[in-house]
This record gives structure tokens, C-alpha cells and sequence, in this order.
């Protein structure tokens, strides 16, 4: 199948083994920058037209969405720093008073039009044109615009035009990274539990399950990026697929941190209904192999969720393993339940806490089974017209603030206009139809196979949003 792809499209294929070559941006950057300064000093903007290769240098960034950014606001905070230097530098030159002036100036107008780290730019330009002085500022100025255009689209065409870059292959690989690391310290809290326990070894395990969160930011940041690579990028398709896959396993796989560390806290707090010199008898020994094995069984599902991110296999065939495994840890997870069972007026302390135990143990299946659940709804990449249609709300706001007498009427009117305006930029074609932008990891609830939930300790905040799984 793979080969009958390839051969129907040789031209994706081909792009696709090229992007994996490395070095392909310090080529691209070299491309990019080469090509700035043949077509400035072919249109003469100055005598060494050095600004238009920089521009691209700096413009070539890791996602033609990021490309596109960058040069939009290098642009931008050029033109702001000219217009704020031309008048000044053609009536009064340079000299203390009218750098002060112009520094501070520009600093103002770079934080009105929100150019974030681009915003030294704004007084950089407008020094370099009140430099010059008298008579030559507007002709330098015009020079410095045309050649930040010129690297600006340098950089954008060649970004565009050659491999463009799609991180679907490092998301998947960070998300299979975040479930094997949790399946690995799954497996060494089980091989703990099997050797011996104690009131230590409880709060030591306690305090790693709760740095395990540290890694999902991480996994965020990286899966966050292949969903921008996709914007404006012809090989966007790919993120496409892979997206749903990937936010799905990445959200289950946080909720099964927070679990995990529920089900360490569940361990720790028992230990202290019991005296220090009783604290190993806090679970008996066949409790500990059974509570061990289920875990075991929880790791090599959560095995299967790193194969389903990592995309190295058909996914139909990675979730058919996870269900197996699932299938398995609800046997071990039964006889857990038999040897943890005990009689709540006997012993009412022992019953909450291994029934919180239990239910963690629970929630820990669900999750994983939630990882592998085929998304419900498509994903496509952002629009690009969100940033815009806040900054047009930003503006309507200060003018309503500006103009206390305008009518309801009027401001529902002008609202109006700016959400048509930019769902006809986003979808120019009325007859297509706008899809749902409801949640993809939305999940519908299924009543799960779960003992009474006893929460005790404070790691045992139920992890927002609905939960559920099929019965195996």
C-alpha cells in the first residue's frame, strides 16, 4: 500500500525523505540570504544593500507560519521606527534631545502595536535613519523599507518553497516518550513492591510520581509546534492525521500522571494507620504481588499507547494490543480486589483506603484506554484570522470606551461586520460549511467497572473532565 502511495506521488515522497536530511535549513537560510542580496543590489535600494540579506537570515525560522510571523512583524517595526525618525531627523538632525525623543518614541509605538520581542527594532531603525540627518533621511529610509521587504520575501518563498517543515515525526516521538517514562516508573514502583515497603520507601515514591508533570509541558510545547508547521504548509495533511492521534494520547496521558501520583499518595497515607514499627504490614504480601502485577499490566499498556503516538506500526494494530493488555490488567485488578477486601466495621480504615486505592487503579485503566480512542471529530489548523478579529474587538472596545453615547444597536451592528469580515476571510466560499470547533478529546462517558471511590490524602482531586471506558 505503502509503495502503491509513493508511486502515485512522487513528489510528496521525494519532499518527504528530503525534510529528514540535516543541514536542510542552514542551506535554506544560506538560499534565502543569497537571494536578498542579488535582488536588492539588482534594484539598487542602497549602495551596499547589507539589511536585506540580514532580514532574511533573521525571517527563516522553523514553520512557515513562524516564517510568515516573524517577517510581518520585522516589517512592521521597521516602518514604525522610520516614520518616528524621518520627520525628526529632516527638522533637527542628531543630538542628545532628539535621540532621547526618538528612543522613547518608538519604545511607546512599539508597545501600542504589541511587536513583543521585535520591539528594540522599532528604535534601532528609527536611530539608523536619524544618523544619516538632513536631506538623505527619507531617501535612507526609503532603502532600509525596500530591502526589509526584500529579505522579508526572500525568506518566506524560499521557507515556502523548499521542504517546508512538518514536526508530526518529533511530537509523536515526545508523546511515546511521556507514556514509555511512565510505564518505566510503573514498572520499578512494582519491582519496589515485590522486594519490601516501608513508610519511606512510600513518601520517596510519592515525591517522584509527583515531578512525572514536569515532562507533559514538554511534550505540549513540541506537539504545539507541529500543529503551527501545519499552517500554510503544503504538506499540512500530514499534521492532519496525526493530530487527533496525538492530542488525544498527550491528553489521557496527563490525567495518568495525575492518577499515578494518586495512587502513590493512596500507598503513602497508609502506611500511617499503623504504628512505625508496622508500617511493612501495611499491605500484605500476596497484596503487594497482586498490586504489583496489576501495575506490570498498566506499564505494557501504556506501552501500547507509545506505539499508537510513535506511528512506527498501523494504528488498528497498536490499539488491538492495548485492549488485550487492558483486558488484562481488569483480571489483575479483580484479584486485587479479593485480597484487599476486608470488613468495614472490622477494620473501617483499611476499607477506605484500599477502596481509594482500588478506584485509582480504575481510573489508571480508563485513562488508558482513553489514550487509544480514535477522535471524533477532524482536526484542521487555526485560523489565521483569529489575531486579527481580537485586535478589531481590542479596537471596537476603545472606541465604545471613547464614544459613551453609541447604542447598543450600533456596537451589536459593528460586531457584527467584524465576525463576517473574518469568517469570509477564513472561508471565503458561503457554501461551505464551518465544521464544529467542539473539543476532539471530548470523551462520552461510559459507566466504568469501579468499586466505590473512598478519597483520602491530598493528591486525590479526581482529574477534571468526563471519564469512561468500554467494558473489555
Amino acid at each position: 500500500m505503502r509503495l502503491i502511495t509513493s508511486l502515485r506521488r512522487p513528489w510528496e515522497a521525494a519532499l518527504a525523505r528530503w525534510g529528514r536530511i540535516p543541514g536542510i535549513r542552514t542551506a535554506k537560510v544560506t538560499l534565502a540570504a543569497v537571494l536578498a542580496y542579488v535582488a536588492a543590489d539588482l534594484l539598487d535600494t542602497t549602495p551596499s544593500p547589507i539589511l536585506a540579506p540580514l532580514t532574511a537570515i533573521l525571517v527563516v525560522q522553523v514553520t512557515v507560519f513562524q516564517t510568515v510571523t516573524e517577517g510581518l512583524q520585522r516589517v512592521l517595526s521597521v516602518l514604525a521606527g522610520v516614520l518616528v525618525a524621518v520627520g525628526l531627523a529632516t527638522a533637527a538632525g542628531l543630538s542628545w534631545w532628539s535621540l532621547g525623543v526618538v528612543v522613547a518614541a518608538s519604545l511607546v509605538l512599539g508597545q501600542l502595536l504589541r511587536l513583543g520581542p521585535h520591539t528594540l527594532e522599532v528604535p534601532i531603525s528609527a536611530m539608523l535613519i536619524l544618523a544619516v540627518g538632513g536631506g538623505a533621511a527619507p531617501q535612507a529610509a526609503t532603502g532600509r523599507v525596500y530591502e526589509t521587504l526584500i529579505g522579508t520575501a526572500a525568506g518566506i518563498v524560499v521557507n515556502f518553497a523548499i521542504v517546508p517543515p512538518v514536526h508530526v515525526e518529533s511530537a509523536g516521538s515526545a508523546v511515546a516518550g511521556l507514556a514509555t517514562r511512565l510505564g518505566d516508573f510503573l514498572r520499578s514502583l512494582a519491582t519496589q513492591l515485590r522486594a519490601e515497603w516501608s513508610r519511606e520507601a512510600a513518601q520517596d515514591w510519592l515525591t517522584a510520581a509527583r515531578g512525572l508533570s514536569a515532562t507533559v509541558l514538554a511534550a505540549d510545547h513540541s506537539l504545539v509546534r507541529a500543529e503551527r508547521s501545519a499552517v500554510l504548509n503544503p504538506r499540512g495533511g500530514e499534521v492532519r492525521v496525526a493530530q487527533p492521534r496525538l492530542r488525544t494520547a498527550l491528553t489521557a496521558i496527563e490525567y495518568c500522571t495525575i492518577v499515578v501520583r494518586t495512587l502513590c499518595r493512596e500507598l503513602f497515607d497508609r502506611t500511617f494507620y499503623l504504628p512505625p514499627d508496622l508500617d511493612a504490614e501495611a499491605y500484605s504480601a500476596p497484596a503487594r504481588v497482586a498490586l504489583a502485577d496489576t501495575l506490570d499490566a498498566a506499564a505494557a499498556a501504556l506501552d501500547g499507547v507509545a506505539a499508537v503516538a510513535r506511528g512506527a506500526e498501523p494504528v488498528d494494530i497498536s490499539r488491538a494490543r492495548v485492549v488485550d493488555q487492558l483486558e488484562e490488567l481488569y483480571q489483575r485488578r479483580e484479584l486485587l480486589s479479593r485480597l484487599l477486601l476486608v470488613d468495614p466495621r472490622a477494620d473501617a480504615a483499611a476499607w477506605q483506603q484500599h477502596g481509594a486505592l482500588l478506584t485509582a487503579v480504575d481510573r489508571l485503566r480508563v485513562e488508558i484506554e482513553a489514550a487509544v480512542r480514535p477522535a471524533a471529530q477532524p482536526w484542521r489548523p487555526p485560523s489565521l484570522t483569529e489575531g486579527p478579529r481580537r485586535a478589531a474587538r481590542r479596537v471596537v472596545g476603545a472606541a465604545e470606551q471613547a464614544l459613551p453615547l453609541a447604542t447598543d444597536r450600533s456596537r451589536q451592528a459593528v460586531r457584527r461586520m467584524v465576525d463576517a469580515a473574518a469568517d469570509h476571510l477564513a472561508n471565503p466560499d458561503p457554501r461551505t460549511a464551518r465544521p464544529s470547533r467542539r473539543d476532539d478529546s471530548a470523551r462520552p462517558p461510559v459507566e466504568p467497572r469501579a468499586t466505590p471511590q473512598f478519597p483520602a490524602g491530598e493528591d486525590t482531586a479526581t482529574p477534571p473532565g468526563p471519564r469512561g471506558t468500554h467494558e473489555p
